[in-house]
């Protein structure tokens, strides 16, 4: 696998995150834009925002233990939970996550909307249902009454299999009439089934995760990879979460490299592609943490980003955030 309530957040200065939740929960339910209440809220965020969109946790010593990650896996196969992260992300600067599945047990997104009332850290998830199935529009219904149930995930190859099944295409449009969204993992050969969705559902927004999970050598990426993204971007409703930069080195034991020109042909190709209206930073933690540190994915964006102007750092941060995900807030 390439990874994935109500306690009142800061309340000086700014909202608090069960306030914005609730504003954009409502207008999702009364079909109002949840956007009306993100310019309303602008004047109370700060600069010093940053919202990482892609972590993972869990527990394989529960009684009923964990799909993933694998026994065998010596360095993930560990208690991963937000009090482990709040230690490397917090002197980084991050202010909550969102988090992103990593269990395809359906009752595991009810064990992480149960970890995220007691962690206000948690802005955020995405979980894991399967579109198309009989039991996906109750279960929907089941998890979106909770406002920290931002969307789902799917992998790539589900969704190029399934784009001729009627009863996905519906569950996919059930997702956007709920206001919520769809993360994709997949590769270069994921991309045109995203952009065809990006199409013909434009209710829908998609993020594709870890910039399609193309390899990064520091050269020059392929040329399949450009123009894929280059065609899913021509959607205003697609998204990219600019992680998995570490991992596409395929540098494990942490030494991924450190420089941020090794990354920049791939950061430049997404920057030309989605602009700065539309790239979402997430750390792919703690899996990024097997090919380098938080605190160098962390410098590696932040160079990037921060040389663009404070207006494209403040989007890449936390603003697109709540334009993609919409009603995360700490």
């Amino acid at each position: 696998m390439t990874a994935v309530i109500m306690c009142p957040g800061e309340l000086e200065g700014r909202l608090s995150r069960r306030r914005f939740i609730g504003r954009g929960f409502a207008g999702a339910v009364f079909g109002t834009s949840a956007l009306a209440g993100f310019s309303a809220i602008q004047e109370h965020l700060g600069a010093d925002q940053i919202i990482d969109c892609h972590t993972h946790f869990y527990d394989p010593t529960r009684p009923q233990g964990v799909p993933w990650p694998d026994k065998t896996d010596a360095f993930l196969y560990r208690r991963v939970l937000p009090r482990d992260y709040e230690v490397l992300a917090k002197p980084q600067g991050i202010t909550g996550t969102v988090v992103v599945e990593a269990s395809a047990w359906v009752e595991d997104n009810q064990w992480i909307l149960d970890l995220a009332a007691k962690e206000p850290f948690i802005v955020g998830f995405v979980g894991h249902l399967t579109p198309g199935r009989d039991e996906f529009a109750g279960q929907l219904k089941r998890f979106a009454r909770n406002p920290l149930f931002r969307g789902i995930r799917i992998g790539g190859n589900q969704l190029k299999s399934e784009l001729d099944q009627p009863k996905f295409i519906a569950d996919l449009k059930r997702l956007a009439e709920f206001d919520l969204e769809l993360d994709i993992n997949g590769g270069t050969d994921a991309l045109p089934s995203i952009a065809w969705v990006g199409k013909e559902i434009p209710a829908l927004r998609l993020v594709i995760n870890h910039v399609a999970n193309v390899r990064i050598d520091g050269k020059a990426p392929p040329a399949d990879w450009l123009e894929g993204m280059r065609r899913a971007a021509m959607h205003k409703n697609v998204f990219c979460k600019v992680s998995g930069l570490v991992e596409g080195s395929g540098a494990a034991a942490g030494k991924a490299p450190t420089s941020g020109e090794f990354y920049r042909p791939v950061l430049d190709a997404v920057w030309s592609a989605f602009g700065e209206d539309r790239l979402i930073y997430g750390s792919n933690w703690p899996v990024s943490e097997r090919f380098g540190s938080y605190a160098t994915l962390q410098r590696i964006v932040s160079d990037y980003f921060r040389a663009r102007g404070k207006a494209a750092a403040e989007k890449y941060f936390w603003r697109n955030a709540l334009a993609d995900y919409k009603g995360v807030k700490r």
